[in-house]
């Protein structure tokens, strides 16, 4: 009971430190207000405007029409960034409901026990499968973690029946951070009574390291179990306030019990670690009841006349923890958290918020930056088998070392669910052409481009500069369009009344591209993206050769090759492996969210056509119907004969995501055979 005390006390102090930061902030509180009540829904200087605004492009909340939509009328730079911005607020998706149960099911109630009682203690998340987010006042040291129990699960059904939670132990001697000012644990989760990691049954929240996930005005959600409770979510007139250096400031109805909830976007993007509600106080910081009167612990958390609420950035925790030198252990652990938190060992760099990069990777200066090189498998790992990934466009800045774990923990994730044995993700070699694709492409290419210019033909405005590429570029777009089942017609604007707005006139390739767009799971922005870097591959000698041989610096001498390939990584497989050195057979290849059923990519591979290398001896395709960039699978129609096909059914949004592609057991199981993993 002293323990459950003290805990209380730090609670208390967490509460009078967020009352304090209240204070320091009201004047910029009501300059918010002020511009809010003026007619500004959304307030933040133009820099943080541009970082919102490339944000929701680059990860597809906003359609390209949308930013069309804004660009027909004339604006000022800000007001176009806040009219892009507001397309993602003002009407919620179907899937809005979906996507929000979806990260609610990683949300845990944490108890503790305490003489044969379980009391409750607060609210956890998980943000890898393995790994728990909540407050340090709610788990401050390893001894209470071994104390306490999590459940996920305890919620109403949607029959309004309360359902049976699955409970989980916390092993904090396997990893324990933490942190008193920012107020947050991360903390690792025993597995469950069927060995597996509660990532698995319940999903988790990938926390972001870049800027731009929230500005002032807009709406935050909450998932948590306040004082204890089943599970319960505020939606409804929650916004944004005031953002703090380390903190934010926001209105929503919370309770105690919340302390360690996830506030989320409306995107159901982490933004902020839930702490502590922010009491009013007295000139001398003592908790004021809502009648004026003095608080005391007595009168219940309920008597307290609570200003707001305060979380703690999540961009400032995950900086924080890539501060810290983790042991090898710990480091794979918090590389499961995935590459958007830049926990892979490397700075977190922040794309710059003037232009919207036109790779979705985090930016780098190339001219100053050291080309990162692939990662080897440590030497006999497995035998004379070998096992290597390799990765699609758009990857230059990452650490390959964290893309590795990353894969791993996929395909990790996949093996558990077929029951086979997991692999370390240093006996997997990761080649790595990134940043080499990038330094050779950005002689002719543009690597940045404005908003206002993808806004007014996103199109024509992402294609190569150079005639030949342009020229493929265009066809593969085409060829996307005709295996999506468009029409072959003109569908070019006709003349008449708005005949004047030229910039604005859809062009036949825009309407292409939102028609594939329109039957997947992709933004046109990201279909651009990628055929643009397809084509840029495929036309220009420099640049594969520049890709190959990068990745030919990360290949074993010898043995047999289990390669796992994705996006545009198929095709450089398949140019890859017809160059191949004669000691190293491929025993298997894995193509993921591949484009080698459209004619313009096979007919330009090195071995011209559909043709398999004969190298390969099998060959297994999956694809999601809902991937843009598998458009022309399954690929049987054309390879006949040559491969097997695993058609999948990834979440929409992330219908071209490796990471999913992976965890589906019939692809881990055909990479375990290839290794001849028992």
């Amino acid at each position: 009971m002293d323990q459950l005390v003290q805990l209380r006390r730090e609670q208390v102090r967490q509460c009078a430190a967020a009352s304090q930061r209240f204070e320091q902030y009201r004047s910029a509180r009501a300059a918010n207000l002020e511009k809010q009540e003026a007619g500004k829904r959304l307030v933040g200087t133009q820099e943080q405007l541009e970082a919102r605004a490339g944000r929701l492009i680059r990860t597809g909340e906003v359609q390209v029409g949308a930013m069309l939509d804004a660009a027909r009328t004339e604006l000022s730079r800000p007001l176009l960034l806040e009219r892009i911005i507001g397309e993602s607020k003002d009407l919620q998706a179907s899937s809005f409901l979906a996507r929000g149960a979806r990260a609610a099911a990683s949300v845990a109630r944490i108890s503790i026990r305490d003489d044969g009682r379980e009391l409750p203690l607060g609210t956890g998340f998980l943000v890898s499968p393995r790994l728990l987010l909540t407050n340090n006042h709610v788990l401050p040291d390893p001894a209470v973690a071994r104390q306490v129990v999590i459940e996920f699960g305890a919620e109403m059904s949607v029959e309004n029946l309360p359902l049976v939670p699955l409970r989980y132990d916390l092993d904090p001697d396997g990893l324990f951070v933490t942190d008193v000012e920012l107020d947050f644990t991360l903390v690792l989760v025993s597995p469950g009574a069927d060995r597996q990691p509660p990532g698995v049954v319940f999903g988790w929240n990938r926390l972001v390291a870049q800027l731009g996930k929230i500005l002032v005005g807009e709406a935050v959600n909450i998932v948590g179990h306040p004082m204890g409770r089943k599970k319960e979510i505020a939606i409804r007139n929650n916004r944004l306030e005031v953002e703090l250096t380390k903190f934010l400031h926001y209105s929503t109805d919370t309770e105690p019990g919340n302390s360690g909830s996830p506030v989320f976007n409306d995107q159901w993007e982490v933004v902020a670690l839930h702490h502590c509600g922010v009491p009013r106080t007295d000139d001398q910081g003592r908790v004021l009841r809502r009648s004026g009167a003095l608080w005391s612990e007595g009168d219940g958390d309920d008597a307290i006349d609570w200003m707001a609420n305060e979380g703690a950035r999540v961009s400032v925790i995950v900086k924080h923890l890539a501060s810290l030198d983790p042991d090898a252990q710990h480091r794979t652990l918090l590389a499961e958290m995935g590459p958007e938190a830049g926990l892979g060992g490397g700075p977190i760099v922040v794309a710059p918020a003037a232009a919207v990069p036109v790779c979705a990777g985090p930016s780098v200066d190339l001219e100053a930056a050291v080309v990162r090189r692939g990662v080897p498998a440590r030497p006999g790992a497995l035998g004379g088998n070998h096992l290597l990934f390799l990765h699609g466009r758009g990857q230059e800045g990452h650490d390959p070392g964290a893309m590795r774990r990353s894969w791993t923990a996929a395909l990790n994730h996949g093996l558990t669910l077929a029951g086979l044995h997991t692999i370390d993700p240093v006996d997997v070699w990761f080649p790595f052409y990134g940043d080499r694709f990038m330094e050779t492409v950005r002689t002719t290419e543009s690597a940045f481009v404005s908003i206002e210019a993808l806004s007014a033909q996103p199109a024509a405005t992402l294609a190569p500069a150079a005639p030949s590429t342009r020229i493929l570029y265009e066809t593969l777009v085409a060829e996307a369009a005709a295996c999506a089942g468009m029409p072959d017609v003109d569908v070019l604007a006709p003349e008449g009344r708005f005949s004047h707005l030229v910039g604005l006139v859809v062009s036949k390739l825009q309407r292409q591209l939102s028609w594939v767009a329109a039957r997947s799971g992709l933004d046109t922005f990201v279909i651009a993206q990628i055929l643009r870097d397809v084509a840029a591959y495929l036309d220009n000698e420099r640049v594969r050769r520049a890709v190959l041989d990068a990745v030919r610096e990360t290949l074993p001498a010898s043995g047999r090759l289990v390669i796992v390939s994705h996006s545009l990584g198929t095709v450089v497989a398949m140019d890859l492996i017809h160059e191949l050195a004669p000691n190293l057979d491929v025993a298997l290849l894995v193509t993921a969210g591949s484009p080698l059923g459209i004619d313009s990519v096979y007919n330009r591979l090195l071995l011209c056509g559909p043709n398999r290398p004969e190298r390969i001896a099998r060959w297994l395709n999956t694809w999601c119907p809902a991937d843009a960039v598998a458009i022309g699978c399954p690929l049987h129609d054309d390879w006949r004969g040559q491969l097997d096909e695993i058609a999948v059914d990834n979440p929409k949004e992330r219908a071209h995501n490796i990471t999913d592609y992976l965890t589906h057991h019939p692809v881990a199981r055909a990479v375990a055979e290839a290794l001849k993993l028992s």
